[in-house]
């Protein structure tokens, strides 16, 4: 008998939108197909510019013109940044990320790091995570990038930040992630950092999506206290306590 998925998920953080070059909806389509879905909350996170086809730094600065709210749902404005060097570096500037909701760093081939050796890989993506703009990494477990995932969740832990759990990395695109998402999750329940789950969708219908995620998440014994995206009232004071704690001077 399969495994009953119990946790609720009222929050996608990681879907994007026409303006990635990739992706296949505007930001109406993904907040209509969040609003069907019973999602009380949707994160546009669009590439940094380093991704071929990505959205100009621009892109990033204009974002105030999308509404706080539309049709019951909470719009927050954030970007899944590249990691460009073996030092952890992303591609976009600080005077951007710091006008943004929340910041995702993740690797992406062709953006100027396209990986090494498993140490190399750790220093980059610790490296991330403590510029202080980083809210947390995405698709940790992408074997084409292969990290010491004891190190990376317990800086996670150190450092407050979020590890993702993907589903697409586990259904559509990264498919051999698997293993790596396994252990990544179970370092996570026994550490007990912090995950969120993400959609990682590319088209409006793929919004809100996390079931695989959701099963994987379960079976290595995370539960709702450790997904910050089961509560929007906690999404919220995680960004706000964040960007409030004196971390940004």
């Amino acid at each position: 008998m399969s495994k009953i998925i119990i946790m609720k998920l009222v929050a996608d953080l990681h879907v994007h939108t026409i303006a990635s070059g990739h992706a296949y909806s505007t930001v109406e389509e993904v907040v209509r197909s969040a609003r069907e879905k019973g999602l009380l909350m949707v994160g546009i996170a669009e590439h940094g510019p380093r991704l071929p086809g990505g959205p100009h730094m621009y892109y990033f600065g204009n974002l105030r013109v999308i509404p706080r709210e539309l049709w019951g749902v909470r719009v927050l404005k954030g970007v899944e940044a590249n990691i460009i060097s073996p030092e952890g570096e992303l591609d976009l500037p600080e005077r951007f990320l710091a006008q943004l909701d929340f910041v995702f760093a993740g690797f992406h081939v062709n953006t100027g790091f396209d990986g090494g050796t498993v140490e190399e890989n750790t220093r980059a993506m610790i490296g991330a995570m403590r510029n202080p703009y980083v809210d947390g990494i995405v698709h940790p477990g992408n074997p084409a990038y292969s990290v010491d995932i004891e190190a990376v969740v317990k800086a996670a832990k150190e450092m407050g930040k979020l590890l993702e759990i993907n589903n697409s990395s586990l259904t559509l695109t990264r498919t051999d992630s698997l293993p790596n998402c396994q252990e990544f999750a179970r370092r996570i329940a026994q550490l007990d950092a912090e995950a969120i789950i993400g959609s990682d969708a590319h088209f409006s219908t793929l919004v809100g999506t996390f079931d695989a995620a959701v099963a994987l998440a379960e079976a290595a014994g995370l539960t709702e206290r450790h997904v910050i995206n089961t509560s929007a009232e906690r999404v919220l004071r995680f960004l706000e306590a964040r960007r409030t704690s004196g971390i940004y001077a």
